[in-house]
């Protein structure tokens, strides 16, 4: 499923509206969810024309590095865990697998935490 009609089917649109103080940073495919959730949710800014001036052109570099910047602990944080092994290709039983994931998830967040 891709990760904006998760968000929509998967009740990520009515948690943003209950609770209006949790905040996230997104990458570009995500400026629908920006646009809806402009005080919560920040996408990098949009491109330049074509025809844009190279003030505006850096004017877009500055602000995407920024929000770059901002939110590339989280894609690490989330790029993590697909590289621990037991992930990678699960062959234990399927009623384990919450566990397991639950046990790694946790060691991902403390070593995120520690850096």
């Amino acid at each position: 499923m891709h990760d904006v009609t998760a968000l929509r089917t998967e009740g990520i649109e009515d948690l943003l509206r209950r609770y209006p103080d949790v905040k996230a940073k997104v990458d570009s495919g995500y400026q629908g969810l920006a646009r809806d959730f402009p005080d919560q949710v920040s996408a990098p800014p949009k491109k330049p024309s074509k025809d844009a001036t190279d003030a505006e052109r850096n004017e877009y570099n500055t602000a995407r590095k920024a929000q770059s910047s901002q939110r590339i602990c989280v894609e690490h944080a989330i790029a993590e865990p697909k590289q621990w092994r037991p992930l990678q290709r699960y062959i234990g039983h399927r009623e384990h697998f919450e566990d397991t994931m639950l046990a790694i998830a946790g060691l991902v967040s403390d070593r995120c935490a520690e850096r």
